[in-house]
């Protein structure tokens, strides 16, 4: 009886850990579409980084709605509509003939994400403790990171083999069958508990979404636009909306209602310290991923295979970490500070390495493997300490805070090594260079408050 319970757990997670793992992919995989989009649907520029960004902006906003709504129905009902809408819009990509409806659609795609995304975090929480959790978190890590990378490698694959002339179609429409499939299992495998049943806060939708669409449109486009007025005006509405936000929440508490997210995680300072610390890293790794790409095609003329293999080195040591965790004694407590540490470190040795001279080649892949596998130990036992600072009951909070914290540290991320990275361009080392420098200081903010949140 406990192998089957133990198989039907793994078989729950591994549903769970796909749907992560495909919407991760998506995030990713138009931006190497981008060029055959506009050559194929005669977009312009602007209109195919609208593709790119629609998914971004609708999961961005989203998340902690989906992850509230999986508190009140149950993460299993909410996790396979998100999936089944995730799927019907991914057909709908592969099929869209124009730019028009491709960018609906791809909105359409990441608001099924958003529903999905936060049951993930949701039903490991609710259905594993202890060391289980360590293991859990661990295969977690990995579809988060792996998902980014896969999405650039099957992305390049997929529009290059142009399978009967289809271009960049199969990109979206191979998400097809694996939904399907994937809502088959997740019907037979899911937990089907109910969730408790509570009124949304319809106002704490409405002022969170557009506090969180005020910040992630202007990080996504304000950048490549020169930063335009708008986009600085966005991201100054956002303050004002954001306390509008709390004031919201903290008149529902106070009337006995049931904010959108729980007062008590706000408050808890070591829910707050690990996602400053996590927030930090993560931002750091979304900002490497494009500012790298950079460096390594348009500054040393590298193919994008070559660009690709970079960040599998990353990835592989990241995945490393999470195997080896669950084997570390239960009384250690510093393992997030450590994970910070040698992220940096990272950073550091591959900034000496092209400070003393060094461009590319099996060097750089070995040092960028130092930090991959720092963030895959500070990733797992961040997330760990977040989730395990508070009780279950709490879970859908948590997820949701967790998830859209790492969206818009990753956008701001982006959006600042980006613009640091192409004022500098002319020297591509030197740019490099200055943007490693910054991302060593956000380790350092990671490892301060990952101190706070062990202490």
């Amino acid at each position: 009886m406990r192998t089957t319970t133990h198989h039907s757990r793994g078989t729950m997670l591994a549903v769970l850990l796909t749907g992560q793992f495909m919407a991760n992919v998506d995030t990713a995989v138009a931006n190497i579409a981008a060029p055959a989009l506009q050559a194929d649907l005669n977009a312009t520029e602007g209109q195919a980084a609208l593709v790119v960004s629609a998914y971004v902006v609708a999961f961005a906003v989203l998340l902690v709605t989906g992850a509230r709504l999986g508190s009140s129905l149950g993460y299993r009902r909410v996790f396979l509509t998100g999936l089944q809408l995730f799927t019907l819009a991914s057909l709908a990509c592969g099929l869209a003939p124009d730019v028009r409806t491709l960018t609906v659609a791809r909105f359409v795609q990441g608001a099924g994400a958003a529903l999905m995304v936060p049951q993930v975090l949701s039903g490991i929480q609710l259905s594993y403790a202890g060391r289980e959790r360590v293991k859990a978190l661990g295969w977690f890590s990995i579809a988060l990171s792996g998902g980014a990378v896969a999405g650039q490698v099957l992305g390049g694959v997929l529009i290059s083999a142009d399978l009967f002339g289809t271009s960049w179609r199969p990109i979206f429409l191979v998400n097809v069958p694996i939904g399907i499939a994937l809502t088959v299992a997740g019907l037979r495998h899911l937990d089907s508990a109910r969730g408790v049943k509570q009124p949304l806060d319809a106002r704490g939708v409405v002022t969170l979404s557009a506090t969180v669409l005020l910040v992630i449109v202007p990080l996504l486009l304000g950048s490549e636009r020169g930063w335009p007025a708008w986009s600085w005006i966005c991201l100054a509405l956002s303050l004002p909306m954001l306390a509008l936000f709390e004031y919201g929440e903290r008149r529902v508490a106070g009337s006995g209602g049931r904010p959108l997210i729980a007062r008590q995680v706000l408050r808890n300072p070591r829910v707050r310290a690990g996602l400053l610390a996590h927030g930090a890293t993560t931002g750091s790794y979304f900002a490497l991923l494009f500012v790298l790409a950079l460096y390594l095609q348009q500054g040393l003329g590298k193919s994008p295979a070559y660009s690709g293999l970079a960040m599998v080195v990353w990835v592989a040591a990241f995945g490393i970490a999470g195997p080896l965790l669950p084997r570390v004694p239960e009384g250690i407590r510093w393992l997030p500070v450590l994970g910070c540490a040698v992220l940096g470190t990272g950073y550091l040795a591959v900034l000496v390495y092209l400070l003393g001279g060094g461009t590319s080649g099996p060097l750089l892949f070995a040092l960028l493997g130092i930090g991959g596998f720092g963030l895959g130990v500070s990733a797992n036992t961040l997330i760990g300490g977040i989730t395990s600072s508070m009780p279950t009951q709490y879970a859908a909070d948590l997820s949701g805070v967790v998830a859209t914290n790492a969206q818009l540290a990753g956008a701001f991320g982006v959006a600042v090594a980006g613009a640091v990275y192409s004022g500098l361009s002319t020297d591509p080392q030197y740019a490099l260079s200055v943007v490693l420098a910054g991302f060593v200081a956000l380790s350092l903010v990671g490892v301060g408050a990952s101190y706070r949140l062990v202490r």
